[in-house]
């Protein structure tokens, strides 16, 4: 009887991965180019719902001996630090130190064969290694754009679990945790912390596990990003508590509000210079097709509500969802400019601490990581959108490509850009979490007056 009952198993398990690869071997294919996805006025079509996503992961190989990305004319590319395990986000510091979270999700609840598919996807695009729990200090003492120091500053035994993002406010170097904002003494030049983590709030671990921090404009408070625990609020919405959110959290009082809701996994985030708005790029929702919906880069204030789970891009109702939330949607703000489908946007900063040149001035650069569930790819990039002179992206304008030649010609992914920030010199670092690099990009012959873009 025992025998039997595992011979069925087997059987139900075999069937139900056959349908899995049955249903990945006819995916939805895009019918909109990315670009018309773009912008302030992106194109919605009717969303294609899937009763099994699209499955479209770029196998993750790392770069051939020599090869780095492509950028843009005008400017140049290197390694700034090599050999990294799963480099995610990166901080620059006043000093001209870079930290870098060398990290990866905690480990993943649940198993059967929805599990498994997680697991096999995950592996394949490179993500699939246990994470190395470490906050790493580059240091570029002779200002060649190359690292050649780098020391260990916090470990798991400090306190690290899938760490993320990080800031420095007061003599305190703060860390997102997948599943706590925690903190340590620091002052800018120490190499080493042995002190261990003091907990400032727990957070919602776990499912969109990035943790994203940054200091407020006052510098008084830190916002955190924290995503959602599942694609729709699909294990309801008692699970998705203080999730799909951006937090303000005071680490005086160790207490949070909701700063803004309805954003699905939000993660880059960054204000914008000379004013007080905090702005942010959040990952939509998936399983509506290769070209719906939209990712975002948005303004957020306090109070927005943005959606999710109930519609995206402003009020388009996504029918899943149950129960039905109608009376919300006069409420649901619209995002200030579409992205494209399923891009994967991660890294965010603004062009005002950077030196590359007039055309890239005034605007945001954003690491789009990549998509796993379009056909074809998108993403795979880094981009800049350009601001007119009131802070907002200039009307009619699309993303301009940056960073490039993360997929080779076969689709298989070389690199994936995740964070991005300005060094000391005005050089833009990314960092890259398949080709365990962190690369810097300079403009030898930047303008030393660039002007801003017309609206």
């Amino acid at each position: 009887m025992k025998l039997r009952r595992i011979l069925i198993a087997g059987v139900a398990v075999v069937a139900v991965a056959a349908i899995a690869l049955w249903w990945a071997s006819r995916p939805d294919t895009a019918r909109l180019a990315v670009n018309d996805v773009t912008g302030w006025v992106p194109k919605i079509t009717p969303a294609r719902q899937e009763s099994f996503p699209t499955v479209n992961v770029a196998e993750a190989t790392g770069w051939p001996q020599g090869a780095r990305p492509a950028v843009a004319t005008g400017l140049t590319i290197q390694a700034f630090a090599r050999d990294l395990d799963h480099p995610r986000w990166l901080l620059s510091l006043p000093n001209g130190d870079v930290l870098v979270a060398e990290t990866n999700s905690p480990p993943r609840e649940g198993g059967g064969i929805t599990g498994w598919i997680e697991g096999m996807l995950m592996r394949r695009a490179g993500a699939g290694v246990p994470s190395a729990n470490r906050i790493t200090l580059l240091r570029d003492a002779d200002g060649d754009g190359v690292a050649e120091s780098r020391t260990a500053l916090l470990t798991a035994a400090n306190g690290l679990e899938s760490p993320f993002g990080m800031a420095v406010l007061g003599d305190w170097l703060y860390v997102g945790n997948h599943n706590a904002l925690v903190r340590f003494p620091f002052k800018v030049g120490d190499t080493r912390i042995t002190a261990k983590a003091e907990k400032i709030v727990d957070l919602p671990g776990g499912g969109h596990w990035t943790r994203n921090i940054i200091v407020s404009p006052e510098a008084d408070t830190l916002f955190v990003a924290v995503g959602s625990l599942t694609n729709i609020g699909d294990e309801g919405l008692d699970a998705e508590k203080n999730r799909a959110t951006i937090l303000e959290v005071d680490p005086r009082s160790k207490t949070f509000r909701v700063w803004a809701a309805g954003l699905r996994n939000p993660v880059g985030m960054a204000v914008y210079p000379g004013s007080n708005r905090l702005w942010a790029v959040v990952n939509e929702r998936d399983m509506l097709g290769s070209d719906m919906p939209p990712d975002y880069l948005t303004q957020v204030d306090i109070g927005a509500f943005y959606g999710w789970p109930w519609s995206y891009w402003g009020g388009y109702v996504d029918k899943r969802v149950r129960p039905e939330r109608p009376d919300l949607l006069e409420y649901t703000a619209r995002p200030d400019f579409a992205l494209g489908p399923h891009v994967a946007p991660l890294g965010l900063t603004f062009a005002q601490d950077l030196r590359l040149g007039g055309n890239y001035a005034n605007g945001a650069f954003i690491g789009l990581h990549g998509s796993w569930n379009r056909v074809p790819a998108s993403g795979y990039k880094v981009v800049y959108v350009p601001f007119n002179d009131k802070g907002l992206p200039v009307k009619g304008a699309k993303p301009v490509d940056v960073v490039t030649g993360f997929l080779d010609a076969d689709g298989k992914a070389q690199g994936r850009p995740v964070g991005v920030t300005a060094d000391a010199t005005g050089a833009l670092l990314v960092a890259d979490d398949v080709g365990n690099v962190v690369w810097r990009v300079s403009a030898p012959a930047a303008q030393s007056s660039p002007t801003a873009p017309a609206s």
